[in-house]
């Protein structure tokens, strides 16, 4: 919907609402930002008496944006024009966060609109809230989480592991100990929900699980909580890093995504009379994601580094299938345990990591479900055992494939994928498929060393 005069003064009393208790907080600036193409989260921010101008009227951000490569070159098109207009990003207050291990600084995400008021048609907030309230219009409720992993690093450019200890061991948590403790104490100070924490596989690497929100929030969730894992960091000298191959020779940072589907007070990836207990609706839904698997990759694993992560048997869910409780399928049936399947059912994506937009990310999940729902989508047979177990002739026997190995396939994939490209609509389409060749263009010759070193401290 515009923004016209009204909403103007609804959102600056909304915000002069506010001052009172953040200037208690100690807050003296708010920052507000969107993610874009590349993943990167681009920020504009104002002294916290400058809020209620903020939250009626936005702050300006060059059209540009949207060409922006994670290493700040603009893959612009030749027509000159991207340096042309501007756009207003206007702060979500209901969502302001005051940020616990960056004082004096609140958050709260952005979305963009024109100068007309009309929403700005390439911001993927507004995508992905469109989608959710058409997922609703079916009366279909979806709850999603990103698991956000990382490793941290003594400092420099170089990776040097800061955080002692084997994968998934108590001594590298006990190592660690206070800065993971600082870690999990900012995140319940900002009201972050979290359900796990663990170190993960890699050395220096953790991992933390949120709880499950709506799709806009679940990716507000991974921006804030991302930014609040940096800045705790900081404190403590040591470098972070979410990409998904820190080291070209290690294992790297996935971003799994979560999805249930709810209806009135059911969980609808339980009880059916599918697989599993899958409903028709979920079994749909899911059959829609695994079909457009390929093209999706272009904005859940969206960098030429995404595929140094995206091989068999490294647990990236490297294969177009679904198994129940298969790591090595891209998409992971979990049911838990018995008699907490009404709650705990859901669908995992192995094969995203955090160099994705989430709200883009989310969004591609959606509409490729979505069509899944309309077409009646099915499952295939699902897979019991690692894929990559079976050989290439019982793989191909059963319609296995596995999914693009480069990012030039999924960017082929995504270009020619109608259900994403109507769902995006074409601008953001355009743009995404330029800032995509900008990167191969980029690393044409560069070595998997190369990649690593190129893309580790960007995101």
């Amino acid at each position: 919907m515009p923004v016209d005069l009204a909403d103007r003064d609804r959102r600056r009393s909304r915000a002069e609402a506010l001052l009172p208790d953040l200037q208690n907080r100690g807050v003296v600036a708010v920052a507000t930002s969107f993610v874009d193409n590349s993943g990167i989260s681009r920020v504009k921010s104002v002294p916290l008496d400058r809020l209620p101008a903020l939250a009626a009227w936005g702050v300006g951000f060059s059209t540009a944006f949207d060409y922006f490569r994670f290493d700040d070159w603009v893959a612009a098109p030749p027509d000159g024009l991207a340096v042309v207009g501007d756009q207003r990003i206007v702060p979500d207050l209901d969502r302001l966060v005051v940020l616990s291990a960056q004082p004096g600084w609140a958050w709260a995400p952005g979305e963009r609109y024109a100068q007309t008021g009309d929403p700005y048609p390439l911001d993927s907030r507004l995508l992905l809230a469109r989608l959710v309230d058409e997922l609703a219009s079916r009366q279909i409720r979806v709850l999603s989480a990103i698991e956000i992993e990382w490793v941290v690093s003594e400092g420099g450019d170089d990776y040097v592991p800061g955080a002692s200890g084997p994968a998934y061991g108590l001594g590298r948590l006990t190592n660690a100990s206070d800065y993971c403790r600082d870690v999990l104490t900012a995140l319940a100070t900002q009201g972050v929900a979290v359900d796990q924490f663990h170190p993960e596989y890699a050395a220096g690497q953790l991992e933390v699980s949120v709880a499950p929100e709506s799709p806009v929030h679940a990716a507000d969730l991974s921006v804030v909580v991302r930014a609040t894992i940096r800045a705790v960091g900081n404190q403590y000298g040591l470098r972070t890093s979410f990409s998904p191959k820190v080291d070209a020779a290690g294992v790297g940072n996935g971003g799994h995504v979560h999805l249930s589907l709810g209806r009135d007070e059911r969980n609808l990836m339980a009880g059916g009379s599918g697989p599993f207990g899958l409903t028709d609706d979920a079994t749909a839904f899911a059959g829609g994601i695994l079909e457009h698997l390929p093209a999706l990759l272009a904005v859940g694993a969206p960098s030429v580094a995404s595929y140094l992560r995206l091989v068999p048997q490294h647990w990236a869910g490297a294969y177009a299938c679904w198994g129940l409780e298969n790591r090595e399928a891209a998409l992971r049936l979990i049911t838990g345990s018995r008699g907490s399947e009404e709650w705990a059912a859901n669908l995992e994506v192995k094969c995203f990591d955090l160099h994705a937009n989430p709200y883009l990310m989310l969004a591609g999940l959606l509409a490729a479900g979505t069509a899944g729902l309309e077409e009646g989508a099915t499952l295939p047979e699902p897979v019991d055992v690692d894929p990559a177990a079976l050989g290439e002739e019982t793989l191909a026997e059963r319609g296995i494939a596995r999914l693009p190995g480069t990012l030039r396939e999924s960017l082929d994939a995504f270009a020619k994928d109608d259900v994403l490209g109507a769902a995006f609509g074409q601008p953001l389409t355009a743009a995404i498929r330029a800032v995509r060749e900008s990167e191969l263009e980029l690393f044409a010759d560069a070595s998997p060393e190369e990649v690593a070193a190129a893309s580790r401290w960007a995101h």
